[in-house]
């Protein structure tokens, strides 16, 4: 029988060679269900704004085992036990953290899978892998799950500063060509510590960990909230809502088999099965555009207008605002379309409306970023910076925004 060769490296353009630790976290790279996040975009719409943001979950995915890895040596080089089996369970646990995302990552939640979020299908998969690779995965679920009695292996994975966040905002800044985000992960996973079971930075860290509070900020609010994906991402979601609309009313819609199922049927988590991950593991970003283009010829109105405006990027006008927007200019918008187009309050709805964003650079309440300071005091990292900015940025910022159709329709 022929043996493939599983010590295979991938070339990343922003840290060089990776290379892939053992077989069986090569068996699972391999795996359909991890080659899928090949076709699942990691910043949504966003390439609608930044024309290089074309990468893929696939990327990521591997970007964040890489710097496990990193992180994982550094901690053994400064006296940290970790086993064997602890750190396959690490490596494998961020691989797949984001392998239940949907088509263009987050519009899928919000629209045809109801209330399941993309964490909880990552469960279900890593649940049907670990039936397959004989038990194999049972401790990275339970790292994944924060259930792992050794606290900072499960914060290396989902805190204020895993390795997911390491390698998303520097993958994405690098993509965007938004500078601001590009933050030195190497050198905050150089000054990782464990004290009492729980992550610490050294004080030598400090600034290295400031820097990346700034850029995750300017990052959501110049990339990750950008008016233009967020407007675009609004009118996904409201396509798949109104293309869910129509097929419960009977009118056939064309798409592809996988985004047919989930059209058709009410998902929700109590119901979501062995089959449905099945049919869910071939439902990719390709799906929905190809969709898209054969709904800008349906009769329906409202389907065929928003998947024009996404094809064609003639999307709507959005306004973002310090304050909340009142709802006599919404009525007024929403009044003008229904005079023009001799359309339902209803169907308007889907071209007139509001919302709000916000974002918090700090979460001051939950999982602090502790700070290892050359005494052995630990400190939150907002006291023990001499930056009077940080305790600014665990403040929630919110800003209001609303939509409405330009005058060409």
């Amino acid at each position: 029988m022929k043996t493939s060769n599983k010590l295979k490296i991938f070339n990343d353009p922003i840290y060089g060679f990776i290379t892939i630790p053992n077989a069986l976290i090569f068996d699972l790279i391999e795996h359909r269900y991890f080659q899928r996040l090949r076709r699942i975009s990691q910043m949504g719409m966003s390439y609608l704004v930044y024309p290089g943001a074309h990468h893929t979950r696939f990327h990521h995915a591997l970007g964040c085992m890489h710097l496990m890895q990193k992180a994982v040596n550094v901690l053994r080089f400064k006296g940290v036990s970790i086993s064997e089996d602890e750190e396959n369970a690490l490596y494998i646990a961020i691989l797949l953290h984001d392998i239940g995302h949907g088509p263009f990552s987050h519009a899928m939640e919000h629209s045809i899978v109801n209330g399941v979020s993309h964490e909880a299908i990552s469960l279900r998969f890593m649940e049907k892998l670990n039936a397959e690779f004989n038990s194999s995965l049972t401790l990275s679920i339970q790292i994944f799950k924060g259930e792992y009695h050794r606290k900072f292996m499960c914060q290396l994975i989902s805190s204020q500063l895993d390795m997911d966040r390491a390698d998303y905002l520097k993958r994405d800044s690098f993509y965007t060509g938004v500078a601001e985000g590009n933050i030195n992960s190497e050198r905050i996973i150089t000054m990782l510590n464990v004290v009492d079971d729980e992550l610490v930075i050294e004080e030598k860290g400090i600034y290295s960990v400031e820097k990346f509070l700034v850029a995750r900020r300017l990052m959501y609010w110049q990339v990750y909230l950008h008016k233009t994906s967020l407007v675009a991402e609004q009118l996904l979601t409201r396509m798949l809502k109104r293309a869910k609309e129509l097929v419960n009313n009977g009118v056939e819609l064309k798409a592809s088999r996988a985004l047919s199922y989930f059209l058709n049927n009410e998902v929700s988590l109590d119901n979501f099965n062995n089959d449905t991950l099945e049919i869910f593991s071939k439902l990719d970003d390709y799906d929905i555009i190809s969709a898209m283009k054969e709904w800008q010829a349906h009769d329906d109105f409202v389907l065929r207008n928003l998947s024009d405006m996404i094809i064609n990027r003639d999307l709507l006008k959005i306004k973002l605002k310090n304050k909340k927007i009142k709802k006599e200019e919404l009525q007024k918008h929403t009044e003008a379309l229904i005079d023009k187009y001799k359309i339902t309050k209803h169907e308007a709805d889907y071209f007139v409306f509001m919302g709000d964003i916000s974002n918090q650079a700090y979460q001051l309440k939950n999982q602090h970023i502790n700070i290892l300071l050359k005494t052995g005091k630990i400190e939150d990292i907002v006291k023990a910076s001499d930056q009077l900015n940080l305790k600014a940025l665990s403040k929630t910022v919110t800003k209001y925004y609303i939509c409405y159709p330009k005058d060409k329709m």
